[in-house]
C-alpha cells in the first residue's frame, strides 16, 4: 500500500471543477487567469504536475488523484 492511499486531500468546489477540466496534458496558457491560480494551488497539493516544455509549461492531473 502506498502512503498516498492513506490520505484524502480536501479540495474546494472551484478546485474540483478545474481538476475535472484537466483531462490530458495541456498548456497552462489554455486556462483563464483565475484557473491558472487554482492550478497553482493544485500543484502545491500534488494533485497536478507542471512540466516545462520549451518556453511554456504543461499541466497534467496526477494518476493517484483522490479528493473529497
Amino acid at each position: 500500500m502506498r502512503v498516498v492511499e492513506l490520505f484524502t486531500i480536501y479540495t474546494s468546489n472551484e478546485e474540483s471543477a478545474v481538476l475535472e477540466k484537466i483531462t490530458d496534458i495541456t498548456p497552462i496558457e489554455n486556462y483563464t487567469d483565475r484557473e491558472q491560480i487554482v492550478i497553482e494551488n493544485l500543484i502545491r497539493k500534488s494533485l497536478v504536475t507542471r512540466v516545462k516544455h520549451g518556453n511554456s509549461f504543461l499541466v497534467v492531473k496526477n494518476e493517484y488523484c483522490t479528493t473529497a
